[in-house]
């Protein structure tokens, strides 16, 4: 009989989905949320773990020489010591273009929130400054049309893509650069950074997180901005130095920054961009959409299914 644990299933599925689909495979424990000095205990002698954010360490493997499987119920897998897992004979799975759509949405819901403030002038009418209004509309932003703009896409994978699709719906001019060359026929031009950095109205980022890419939004690059930019931060939080961005707000070089990822998550309550002037924050919901979350749920039973079958899935090392 297999055993199988979810070391932290909560955020995936809070109760609103469910995990049936792994309990065809064997003997299936959930943990909502596991600390990482408790995860070795709550593997035990299982031979397959699911997990989202616990870390998988060297350590952690020695210490569970049962485990033949870590499905990581997430895209990005750098929670995992994947070198040691390959090592000692472990496979790690992950899921891909899950949240394709729901991100992409949700960059446009950031964006939105910017042009029109939404929230704010809803407030605004409940509070009853409508009814007291001598005219018949009042504003508190200035209310941007983003027909014409030029949208700049840093990073063109599935999720650049689906963004480019919308912003070109919008009727904007849509750019991005991206590190290798794709060829043409496509819906958007390729530029260089620099390009889209200088030219872009909105800049949207979908890059993973590598050495290449932490603080790729930096003072240099900043600078380059118009001082209208609106930057859209949907990929990591440390893809964006949030000290140099924080600055960049308080001295008008750029107009806007719309985050759902912080450098560190939670968010401390020192983070610079909670002070920071026309900076929005969200927690990390991105990618959380019901529809989303039951799709990632999909792909894990499948992963699962699969190795078991002798049929590697979707494989990181």
């Amino acid at each position: 009989m297999n055993k199988i644990v979810i070391l932290d299933g909560y955020t995936i599925n809070p109760g609103d989905l469910s995990w049936s689909g792994l309990e065809a495979f064997g003997e299936l424990t959930v943990y909502d949320r596991t600390d990482a000095n408790d995860a070795i205990d709550r593997i035990g002698d299982a031979n397959l773990i699911l997990t989202s954010k616990v870390p998988i360490t060297p350590g952690l493997l020695d210490a569970c020489p049962n485990l033949k499987y870590v499905g990581v119920l997430a895209t990005g897998y750098n929670n995992v010591d994947v070198d040691a897992a390959r090592d000692r004979g472990i496979v790690v799975t992950n899921i891909p273009a899950y949240s394709t759509a729901s991100v992409a949405q949700f960059v446009f819901s950031l964006l939105l929130e910017v042009c029109h403030h939404v929230g704010h002038h809803n407030a605004a009418v409940k509070s009853g400054r409508w009814e007291q209004s001598p005219d018949f509309c009042f504003w508190d932003y200035p209310l941007i049309e983003l027909a014409e703009k030029k949208l700049g896409v840093i990073g063109y994978g599935q999720i650049g893509r689906a963004v480019a699709q919308i912003g070109c719906a919008l009727g904007m001019d849509v750019q991005f650069y991206a590190r290798r060359v794709i060829e043409g026929g496509d819906i958007a031009k390729q530029v260089s950074l620099d390009e889209l950095l200088e030219t872009s109205d909105v800049i949207t980022l979908h890059v993973p997180l590598t050495p290449e890419t932490k603080f790729l939004i930096n003072k240099t690059n900043l600078a380059k901005m118009k001082d209208s930019a609106i930057v859209i931060n949907t990929a990591r939080g440390p893809v964006v130095n949030e000290v140099d961005m924080a600055a960049a707000l308080e001295n008008g070089d750029i107009a806007y920054y719309a985050a759902d990822v912080v450098d560190v998550e939670p968010i401390r309550s020192d983070n610079p961009l909670l002070t920071a002037p026309n900076c929005i924050l969200t927690p990390h919901i991105a990618w959380a959409g019901k529809e989303s979350r039951a799709r990632l749920i999909d792909i894990a039973v499948s992963n699962v299914e699969s190795f078991l079958q002798g049929r590697e899935k979707n494989a990181v090392n």
